[in-house]
C-alpha cells in the first residue's frame, strides 16, 4: 500500500512539473481564472444578489478544477498516443489504473490552483469579502472534492484509452457537467428530469459541501453529509474506472492493438 501511495505521489508531482512547463498551460491557468471570477461576479451582480459573491467565486473556481480534470484528462491520454507510448504503459506490467491515477489527480490538483486564482482575482479586482462561514470545514471539503473530481477524471480517462478520438467529448462534456452539479447555480433552478442525473455525479455533492462551507448555516452537517456522499460516489467512480481498465487491458493484450473500437 505504501509502494503504491509512493508511486501515485511520484505520478502527481511529475505530471504537475510537466504541465507547469507548457507555455499554453500557463496561459491557460492566468487567464480562466479571471474569466471565471468576471462572470462568477457579474453573474450575481446583476441579479442584485451581491451577498453571494464569495459563494459565486468558489463555485466559479470549482468549474475551473472540473475544467483542468477533464481536458487534463484527456489530453495526457491523448498525448500519449501521439507519442505512441499508449500502448507501451498498456502492456507494461503496472496496472493501467496506477498509470493513469497519477495523471487524474495532477490535474486535479493543478485546478485547486485555480480555485485560489479565482477566489484571489474576486478579492482584488472586485472587492469579494473572504467571510467563510465554516474556515476549517471549506479547508477539508475543497480536498476532497478534489479527490472526487479525480476518480470522475480516472473514468474518463479509461473512455479516452478505449475510443481513439473520445477526447472530442471533453468540449460537450465541460458545460453540462458544472451545470447539472450546480457549480454557479442551484440544481433546484433545472428542470425536474436533471435531478438523477445531478444525484449521480460526485461533483454535485462536493460542490453542495464546499457552498455550505462558506456560506452555510451553523451546522456542521450541512458541509459532512455531502462530502462523505461525494467520497462514496468517488470512490465507485474509481472502482468502475479500474473495471473499464482492466478489461481494456485483457483487450489489447489479446488483439495486440489498441485499436478496439
Amino acid at each position: 500500500m505504501i509502494r503504491v501511495l509512493r508511486l501515485i505521489g511520484v505520478g502527481v508531482r511529475t505530471h504537475v512539473s510537466y504541465m507547469s512547463r507548457s507555455p499554453l498551460e500557463i496561459t491557460f491557468a492566468v487567464l480562466v481564472p479571471l474569466v471565471y471570477a468576471t462572470l462568477a461576479v457579474y453573474l450575481f451582480r446583476a441579479a442584485g444578489d451581491p451577498d453571494r459573491l464569495l459563494t459565486a467565486s468558489v463555485g466559479a473556481g470549482l468549474m475551473g478544477i472540473w475544467g483542468s480534470v477533464l481536458f487534463g484528462s484527456g489530453g495526457a491520454v491523448q498525448n500519449q498516443r501521439w507519442l505512441g507510448t499508449l500502448e507501451t504503459l498498456v502492456a507494461a506490467p503496472t496496472p493501467l489504473a496506477l498509470v493513469l491515477l497519477p495523471v487524474t489527480l495532477a490535474t486535479a490538483v493543478i485546478g485547486t490552483y485555480a480555485m485560489g486564482a479565482t477566489v484571489l482575482w474576486g478579492v482584488v479586482l472586485f472587492g469579494v469579502p473572504l467571510d467563510f462561514a465554516h474556515p476549517l470545514l471549506f479547508l477539508l471539503a475543497v480536498p476532497v472534492c478534489v479527490l472526487s473530481l479525480g476518480m470522475m477524471g480516472l473514468l474518463l480517462a479509461a473512455t479516452f484509452v478505449l475510443l481513439r478520438n473520445a477526447n472530442a467529448l471533453a468540449n460537450p462534456l465541460d458545460t453540462p457537467i458544472w451545470l447539472l452539479s450546480g457549480l454557479l447555480v442551484p440544481v433546484t433552478v433545472l428542470p425536474a428530469w436533471t435531478q438523477p442525473i445531478s444525484w449521480a455525479l460526485p461533483t454535485t455533492w462536493g460542490a453542495r459541501a464546499v457552498h455550505a462551507a462558506t456560506s452555510g448555516g451553523p451546522s456542521a452537517a450541512e458541509v459532512l453529509e455531502p462530502l462523505l456522499v461525494a467520497a462514496a460516489l468517488g470512490a465507485g467512480y474509481a472502482f468502475a474506472a479500474v473495471l473499464v481498465l482492466g478489461r481494456v487491458e485483457r483487450r489489447a493484450r489479446a488483439a495486440a492493438s489498441l485499436a478496439l473500437a
